[in-house]
């Protein structure tokens, strides 16, 4: 079965986990250029949570394609953006996942660091959302928390997958009622970088978040 046959069929809802995402080189410059947690970055910290999180050119925007490159990025991180946006990005995971996505409507970094965490939690925030997590994090060990599981309820006792490479890998899912995700409670010394893009329908209308 395919990767896409597979993310098709999951059930109760539709979910994926793909390793050696991009090629290697390209993904090492992203890797070695990924921006440091600093005061550019806002924080969400609560019962539910522990997360930091950079936006793209400072706003939260829900037009990411009029906000145009971010020059207090590296040109590869750019160059991504930009291919998140383009017709043959959107038609390549509209027929890898079957779903009626049509634009890009969030991109922004998401980290983890020690004591970081996200309850299990839905957004069903439209008919035809997918969430994608891109992992840039090293040396993981599997097993560790830190990685966006999933799971059929809200309780990680129901947790269905949890990735195990966060090394140039990826996590995606389809945001509808049933799509439970969270983040287990980070226990060592270690940061999980990721890089979030939320692809959607046009007639879908659903608020920014950084949830994932």
């Amino acid at each position: 079965m395919s990767l896409s046959e597979d993310f098709k069929n999951k059930k109760p809802f539709r979910f994926g986990f793909v390793e050696e995402f991009f090629n290697r080189d390209f993904y090492e410059k992203l890797y070695s250029s990924y921006p440091k947690i600093d005061e550019s970055w806002g924080k969400w910290s609560g019962m539910d949570k522990f997360q930091y999180y950079r936006t793209w050119n400072g706003t939260s925007s829900n037009d990411i394609n009029k906000i145009g490159n971010d020059p207090t990025l590296s040109e590869h991180w750019n160059k991504l953006k930009r291919y998140a946006e383009t017709e043959e990005f959107i038609t390549n995971f509209k027929n890898f996942s079957g779903l009626s996505i049509s634009k890009c409507k969030y991109a922004f970094f998401m980290s983890y660091q020690k004591g970081g965490f996200q309850l299990p939690h839905i957004h069903n925030i439209g008919p035809s959302t997918l969430i994608i997590m891109l992992y840039f994090a090293k040396n993981w060990n599997k097993g560790d928390p830190g990685g966006t599981y999933m799971a059929s309820e809200e309780d990680e006792s129901s947790i269905l997958f949890e990735p195990y490479n966060l090394d140039n890998s990826i996590a995606l899912f389809h945001d509808g009622p049933n799509a439970a995700h969270g983040v287990r409670y980070i226990t060592k010394d270690v940061i999980r970088n990721g890089f979030q893009i939320t692809l959607e329908g046009y007639s879908d209308d659903s608020g920014w978040s950084a949830n994932t």
